[in-house]
């Protein structure tokens, strides 16, 4: 007569596999709200097409910026519309010259011009030292309170990553908002997935059948 089944697993088994079940679900659902994040941002873009004057001598760039692998930086100037308001504006990336001591060269159209750009709530960040100080021209990162305070201006409480306006030598090939979503899903589900194998391993290897009795 067949014997039943029995389901004795040691305890450090038993450890192990909960271990990393619940690590698998945490990085799980980590991965799925990055991607719900990304979803988020770029479904919150918004066009805009803005008239006014930029203001050239309060020119920023953001450093440590590459495109193609050369190293370059994002241009920030204010743009002064018709109605006083002034908004920072990212113009694009330009590559480094041979020298970090010179910066490149930037055309700034003049008079009142046109752009045609998205919204957002702020500038791209880099890593960067705690405390660090705004100094000179180049700086790692920027937010709209700095620029104001630096520049002393009254900005929006946004910035214009800039997609179209007069012909000025600029890249604007930008990262679109939801890039990376299909990588963050599929790690999601490789995290789910370990958690459920490290599930049925510990059912696996631990049900056994009994030996009936002669």
């Amino acid at each position: 007569m067949a014997g039943g089944l029995r389901f004795r697993p040691p305890w450090w088994a038993v450890a192990l596999a909960g271990a990393a079940c619940v690590a698998g679900v945490l990085l799980g659902n980590w991965q799925a709200g990055r991607a719900a994040e990304k979803r988020a941002l770029a479904a919150a873009r918004k066009a805009e097409t803005l008239r006014g004057e930029l203001l050239e001598k309060f020119t920023l760039f953001l450093d440590n910026k590459t495109h193609r692998g050369v190293a370059g930086y994002y241009v920030l100037q204010p743009l002064r519309l018709r109605d006083g308001r002034q908004v920072l504006v990212n113009r694009g990336w330009v590559a480094a010259g041979p020298s970090r001591d010179r910066l490149p060269a930037v055309h700034t159209p003049g008079g009142e011009i046109a752009l045609e750009g998205l919204r957002l709530e702020h500038l791209p960040r880099a890593f960067e030292p705690a405390g660090a100080k705004r100094e000179g021209r180049v700086w790692q990162n920027a937010s709209v309170d700095e620029v104001a305070a630096w520049s002393g201006l009254r900005l929006e409480a946004w910035v214009l990553e800039q997609h179209a306006g007069p012909e000025d030598g600029l890249v604007r090939d930008w990262p679109r908002a939801d890039e990376g979503v299909a990588m963050h899903e599929s790690y999601a589900l490789q995290w789910y997935s370990l958690a459920g194998l490290s599930v049925m391993l510990l059912v696996a290897l631990n049900l056994k059948r009994e030996k009936s009795a002669a």
